[in-house]
């Protein structure tokens, strides 16, 4: 049986767990993304005194198999100007990062099952906070690509919008966790976790990085009120105005992914990850996750869309510079105690 522990990271782990456990995160991710999609519109539903999605199966739970069908046989319509290989690569470009980044977020402190020790992750990266970061960049080619790729001017309108706002509150998102990387004393989601749970959760020390880390996140992810790459009202749909069908269906699986992804960094980051007294950490984890997407659900059914020069006027001229602050005080502090 050596043959078969070929180490996966430090934990020498059998490779055939890895992919086990790699091919259960990605399910559990796509079946995740179909049902939040249902849930955002009951939540949604019921704080604007409405039902929601109440025909498909008992009270709705069919909704999501009903709206895959419904993509699967739409037209795949195709611009005749459209730059074929682009046009096609953007959104799969778009739902591969998104899909890609949850392999290195801790659920739960590892296990022995059947002889073998099983991690509670798919890989442990010394530096995974900035491979999310940098998975996250070459993601937003996949809305660029798209938008450009697809010869018009509402959608290149779209990609160029979303461009400029996802690179101006990428650095406010990334100043956000430097403290928490400064306390921690690494890069590490796996040993992030681990000292929060020798210690206190982060998200008290650094309340003001967490909140600045929701409202960027916001941002990043295109959620209200920070959706202008895809203002109807404007833009008519923003970068994917030209996709229908599957290709749409995977511009939207990309966002909702990275808002699951998002979630989960910030359980990870601020929220102690799995820790928690009784239950088990995946448990805990995914209550967790379930609060920080409720908040996001419930930031886009109160608040107005804000217009574009308010947005990329608060980015640089509120979320940097707090940030900024909280980094550089948060350093000191770490110093001198």
């Amino acid at each position: 049986m050596s043959w078969l522990v070929l180490a996966s990271g430090s934990s020498g782990e059998p490779w055939w767990i890895s992919l086990i456990k790699a091919a259960i995160v990605i399910n559990l991710v796509l079946f995740g993304f179909a049902y939040l999609t249902l849930i955002e519109r009951k939540v949604m539903g019921r704080m604007q005194l409405r039902y929601g999605p109440n025909r498909v199966g008992p009270f709705g739970t069919l909704q999501p198999i009903a709206d895959l069908v419904k993509l699967i046989r739409k037209e795949s319509f195709f611009p005749a100007a459209a730059i074929d290989v682009l046009y096609i690569l953007g959104p799969f470009l778009a739902a591969f990062t998104a899909l890609t980044t949850f392999s290195v977020i801790p659920w739960g402190p590892g296990w022995t099952i059947g002889g073998y020790e099983v991690t509670g992750y798919v890989a442990d990266v010394s530096i995974s906070l900035l491979l999310i970061f940098a998975i996250g960049s070459i993601g937003i080619y996949g809305f660029i690509i798209g938008g450009w790729a697809s010869d018009s001017k509402f959608a290149l309108l779209g990609s160029m919008r979303t461009c400029a706002q996802l690179v101006s509150y990428e650095v406010s998102l990334a100043l956000s966790v430097l403290g928490v990387v400064i306390m921690a004393k690494s890069l590490s989601l796996v040993d992030i976790v681990a000292a929060q749970g020798a210690d206190i959760w982060y998200v008290i020390p650094q309340i003001v990085g967490f909140v600045i880390f929701i409202l960027a996140g916001t941002a990043e992810t295109a959620r209200a009120p920070f959706d202008l790459p895809e203002a109807e009202q404007e833009l008519v749909a923003g970068y994917h105005t030209e996709y229908g069908g599957m290709r749409f269906g995977l511009y939207s699986m990309s966002e909702y992914i990275n808002l699951i992804t998002l979630s989960g960094l910030a359980v990870t980051l601020f929220l102690g990850g799995w820790h928690g007294p009784w239950l088990p950490g995946p448990v805990w984890f995914i209550i967790k996750l379930a609060v920080i997407i409720f908040v996001f659900i419930w930031m886009r059914t109160t608040l107005p869309r804000l217009r574009y020069d308010q947005l990329m006027r608060f980015g640089w001229k509120v979320l940097l510079p707090i940030a900024t602050v909280n980094a550089v005080v948060t350093a000191i502090l770490v110093v001198w105690i």
